[in-house]
């Protein structure tokens, strides 16, 4: 009879600290009329705080801010007359990289016209998958009230070129092939007046459906190399999730 009533008292317990855990998160992040089952575990979601908190994990590379303008590029005191360069430096952990080598840019060249040196441009990309669930979220919320997802970049105007940067964002299935829903952002820039800022890159995601566990970010920023290394920085990637529709 005692063992009895320890089980009952405990699971009475276990109970009542999961309502007030599943109240917090309610407060807390303003959850009135979003589905919160009992079946999930409301502390780990308050622990894990998934609303309001960027996804992507070291979203500034290069320790800048959008606060303030870019640095100047260093100007060399000599050419480098070395190897090209391609991949820039900075602290790209968490991130996944490449750099793609593309063809010399003949254009606007006149024919017969003798050519010196040309820059060697690259691309170089930057990956990151969110799992949405390993991040506090659960299926319900994704599948049924389906929470607006908000991804932002800033990227610099480094005049390298009027194609300098590309975002492609994918909101993936379980299976982490299948996409549900997508954007893409190939900007074009001005060349013809001078502009060294942050320039914004943004897109919300919502109603696009049941099944979204992962969110791949990628993005492409253009680099050069001639008489020295030149590239194109950015900074404040995030994903972050907003508990409305």
């Amino acid at each position: 009879m005692r063992l009895y009533f320890l089980i009952v008292h405990c699971a009475l317990w276990g109970s009542s600290m999961s309502a007030n855990w599943k109240k917090r998160c309610e407060d807390e992040w303003g959850l009135q009329g979003v589905p919160m089952p009992d079946s999930v575990d409301w502390k780990s979601v308050y622990d894990a705080k998934p609303f309001g908190r960027n996804f992507l994990k070291n979203s500034s590379p290069y320790g800048l801010t959008k606060d303030g303008p870019p640095p100047e590029p260093d100007l060399p005191e000599e050419p480098d007359r070395g190897p090209p360069r391609f991949v820039p430096e900075g602290d790209f952990s968490s991130w996944t990289t490449s750099s793609e080598v593309l063809p010399y840019d003949r254009s606007g060249i006149p024919e017969g016209a003798v050519i010196c040196q040309l820059p060697t441009s690259s691309w170089f990309t930057m990956e990151q998958v969110v799992d949405l669930k390993a991040e506090g979220l659960w299926e319900v919320l994704l599948d049924e009230f389906q929470p607006e997802i908000v991804v932002q970049d800033w990227y610099e105007e480094s005049q390298l070129h009027k194609f300098i940067y590309q975002l492609h964002v994918k909101l993936l299935a379980a299976d982490k092939a299948t996409v549900i829903a997508e954007h893409t952002a190939n900007p074009t820039e001005d060349l013809s007046v001078y502009s060294h800022n942050w320039k914004e890159v943004s897109h919300v995601f919502s109603g696009y459906g049941p099944g979204v566990r992962y969110v791949q970010f990628i993005h492409r920023l253009k680099n050069q190399f001639l008489n020295g290394f030149w590239n194109t920085m950015f900074t404040g990637s995030s994903v972050m999730i907003s508990p409305k529709k």
